[in-house]
């Protein structure tokens, strides 16, 4: 790992896999834990030994919300809290299920897609359900 100040930031890093084709959390060489949004210290810990790791990709809906836009402007769309098997929160979408089926426990599987300005994001997608 690059040490801290040098190289790519953590953001950059994990937009670049993003941009391959990898999704990747970090976790921490000295502890253990399992972090995200990508650091360059550990929050746990202290450390700086974060590496890259390929997570299961599976999570549970935490909680959701649907914003609301006139079909002219790109119609309504849904936010999920996704709590992911490693322990870490994420921020995201769930594409594939209509937004009032999207409810608390539901169990979903993670994916690379399209974000809001066109740029790869982590999507989810019901389990199961192809990607």
């Amino acid at each position: 790992m690059a040490g801290i100040g040098q190289g790519p930031g953590p953001d950059a890093v994990f937009a670049a896999k993003l941009a391959e084709g990898v999704f990747e959390i970090q976790k921490c060489g000295g502890c253990g834990t399992h972090v995200f949004h990508p650091r360059v210290i550990c929050p746990a810990c202290g450390s700086a030994d974060l590496g890259w790791i390929a997570p299961t990709g599976r999570g549970t809906v935490y909680a959701r919300t649907v914003v609301r836009r006139k079909p002219e402007r790109g119609g309504d769309y849904n936010v999920v809290l996704v709590d992911l098997e490693e322990g870490v929160r994420m921020m995201s979408r769930i594409d594939g299920i209509a937004h009032d089926q999207i409810v608390a426990g539901l169990k979903v599987t993670a994916s690379i897609g399209e974000g809001a300005e066109g740029d790869p994001a982590v999507v989810f997608r019901p389990e199961g359900e192809a990607n």
